[in-house]
């Protein structure tokens, strides 16, 4: 309920100030909702189909995105942003709605009183945890530096109309990877997030390189898609299975460094893009993405193993 009077107080306010306070509510509740569902996916079924089950919730990041902010920008121009904001509250009851009437109740983890959780320090401590996270930071930092400013990026290359497009195809794409992902989690992790960051990587150098023509954008999109779409999956497995029992606390320190990383991420292309100019964002990409790829191979027993444990044949 927190997001939808986050969203209320938007519809109304005409204090910039508050505005931004309200926004910041809404941040800290998608986060919490993000760091909640994938332990609670996990519950809901026996651990050999854990991963596919983060995989299946974690599938409406992409179809928010290629979906929601193409459909926002359309209300906003339309029928104005306050109504767009409005809207986003009666969906968000409504989610509540349905969530109270159909979802069940999940107990925590057999062993464990309701509501104990590791400490920070500790869940740090277990290997395999801190690859992970530096994994997560590192990789969406790198994303984040593209994908929040696209639509400069396109409008720098001439292709300034095909923003809508460009994220369809995005989305479309990591639909894609996410089912990709979701069949292969529990048998080839480390396959899939090593494939993920070459695949991003190489996606951001063709926007670089071939930027002068339309359809080869498209196609480093497509790419950019696949390599990207699966990647909340992959992290939000590999840290809880890495967390053992430090696994919520673990879950919880991985949004936060994502919620630390779009920020970042925010800035750091901002900065990009007014000094270097938006070719800049793509190139960072490779920069930022090769110790991923170093640390995502090294970490092969703990964090990013061959091969879930307990995974079936």
């Amino acid at each position: 309920m927190a997001f939808a009077l986050a969203n209320t107080v938007t519809a109304v306010s005409t204090d910039c100030l508050l505005t931004m306070a309200a926004r910041f509510v809404a941040g800290v509740a998608a986060g919490l909702a993000w760091a909640m569902l994938a332990g609670y996916a996990r519950r809901m079924v026996p651990d050999h189909f854990q991963g596919r089950a983060i995989a299946l919730v974690m599938a409406g990041i992409p179809v928010a995105l290629s979906l929601g902010v193409p459909a926002g920008t359309f209300l906003g121009s339309v029928a104005g942003w306050r109504l767009t904001f409005a809207l986003m509250t009666v969906l968000t009851v409504v989610l509540v709605g349905w969530i109270l009437a159909l979802v069940p109740d999940r107990p925590d983890r057999p062993g464990r009183e309701p509501g104990a959780r590791t400490p920070v320090a500790p869940a740090l401590a277990v290997p395999g945890v801190a690859p992970v996270l530096f994994v997560t930071l590192v990789f969406v930092l790198a994303h984040t530096i593209l994908h929040t400013y696209v639509a400069a990026f396109l409008g720098g290359v001439g292709l300034g109309d095909s923003v809508d497009l460009v994220l369809l195809l995005f989305g479309a794409a990591s639909l894609v990877s996410v089912w990709v992902v979701g069949v292969h989690i529990d048998r080839r992790p480390r396959a899939l997030i090593v494939a993920s960051v070459l695949l991003v990587a190489a996606a951001a150098t063709a926007l670089a390189v071939l930027s002068g023509g339309a359809v080869p954008v498209y196609a480093a999109v497509v790419l950019w898609g696949l390599g990207w779409g699966g990647v909340p999956t992959l992290l939000q497995t590999a840290v809880t299975d890495a967390g053992g029992e430090a696994a919520d606390t673990a879950q919880s320190v991985l949004v936060t460094l994502w919620n630390v990383a779009m920020a970042g991420g925010g800035v750091a292309g901002g900065v990009l893009l007014a000094r270097l100019g938006p070719l800049a964002l793509p190139w960072s990409l490779p920069v930022l993405l090769a110790p991923v790829l170093v640390v995502a191979l090294a970490a092969r027993v703990h964090g990013f193993p061959a091969r879930r444990a307990g995974a079936g044949s």
